[in-house]
């Protein structure tokens, strides 16, 4: 037994979705990928951001704002060991996670 034309065309239209969603995705990937380069500019701004914290509102807020950092990386160290993350890769991958947004600036 053969396709009815209806069921051909049904599938050549979810083939098509499935391949525009992969391209999508892949898209996306790519542009929100970020990697050491990226993550050491976001650093170096969280810094310079910290020590005027500090100059304009005083140790309360740039401890308070430290602290989300180092908590953003706590979490994110602590999803990648989870999952299948381990050492030092583990490390850098979190470290990227915290501080890649360097990348749009």
């Amino acid at each position: 037994m053969g396709h009815s034309t209806a069921e051909a065309s049904d599938e050549d239209s979810l083939s098509r979705y499935t391949r525009d969603i992969r391209e999508e995705r892949r898209a996306v990937r790519e542009a929100l990928r970020s990697d050491l380069p990226d993550a050491h500019l976001g650093l170096g701004v969280t810094v310079i951001a910290l020590v005027a914290i500090a100059i304009f509102s005083g140790p309360r807020w740039t401890l308070i704002v430290a602290g989300a950092f180092t908590a953003w990386f706590l979490l994110a160290l602590t999803v990648i060991h989870i999952g299948d993350g381990r050492g030092r890769d583990a490390l850098r991958r979190a470290y990227v996670a915290t501080f890649g947004w360097g990348g749009w600036i």
